[in-house]
């Protein structure tokens, strides 16, 4: 059997407001789909509801795993079970070195019934996991010696978490705009690392503006999201359509989704002015 994340008649609050608005989404593990859509349509937001962040409070619909309700799971059980998100703007963690925080996250994945103060992976067996995986991703192995994000650059956070990535293995990954503020070269690199990561077939929800992380990430699925809900799913020419030309035909196909997120960002933009 393979591998199905499957998101259905999706409805996400937050804060009291509706963002999703009935998403549906299936992912195979293997798959590499892009999400895609203007400011404010709720991109995020579904990467976020997937991962089970407290303040996304789902209010119909389902998210499951190979049949099993992820809903009823809290986030550090969604990652046992293989979800895995990158987020668009990584927290640092001042006194706790890369290294020690992906042997305690690895071991907890590969062995989800560990308890706490059980024994972690054997160091010998970490340093030449981490070791192959560095030089893999053509990373500097004093980065691992770093304390988690904290004074990382942006390019730095995001290759941070493309480590994890390729250490925790999981079977399905959320990129919620891993491209978010790097320059060219940088998006390069990040586009080939999690390509060289994905041949592990790991099923890939790339949420992005730009097609330049698609690059080496070529989308079986492309996906548009306006409004709180995906309106239209095409192929790889989707993504290059939407680069190119950017969303004014989608806005016009669906101008009832169009209102719907321009209202969005105009609360969204009012309630930031307070």
């Amino acid at each position: 059997m393979i591998d199905t994340l499957k998101i259905t008649n999706l409805h996400v609050n937050v804060a009291g407001k509706e963002i999703l608005k009935g998403v549906n989404l299936e992912i195979k593990r293997g798959e590499t789909h892009a999400l895609m859509g203007p400011n404010g349509s709720g991109k995020s937001t579904l990467g976020l509801a997937i991962m089970g962040h407290p303040n996304y409070e789902v209010t119909q619909g389902s998210i499951e795993l190979n049949g099993e309700n992820l809903l009823e799971m809290e986030a550090d059980g969604r990652a046992r079970a293989g979800i895995f998100m990158a987020f668009q703007r990584p927290i640092a963690i001042p006194g706790v070195k890369l290294a020690d925080f992906l042997r305690h996250a690895t071991t907890n994945v590969r062995n989800p019934d560990r308890k706490e103060g059980e024994e972690l992976i054997p160091m010998r067996e970490f340093r030449k996991e981490i070791r192959e995986k560095m030089e893999q991703l053509k990373i500097d192995p004093e980065f691992a010696r770093r304390y988690v994000n904290d004074g990382f650059s942006g390019g730095e956070m995001k290759r941070a978490e493309i480590l994890q990535l390729a250490m925790l293995q999981p079977k399905f990954a959320v990129l919620d705009e891993t491209d978010s503020g790097l320059d060219a070269d940088a998006v390069m690199l990040a586009s080939q690392s999690i390509a060289e990561i994905g041949r592990q077939r790991i099923g890939l929800l790339i949420i992005t503006h730009h097609d330049k992380l698609l690059e080496h990430n070529r989308p079986d699925f492309t996906h548009v999201m306006l409004g709180g809900r995906i309106v239209e799913t095409g192929g790889v020419e989707l993504a290059a359509e939407l680069h190119a030309k950017g969303y004014d035909r989608i806005r016009k196909t669906y101008p009832e989704a169009d209102a719907v997120n321009q209202a969005m960002l105009e609360e969204e933009t009012a309630t930031a002015g307070t």
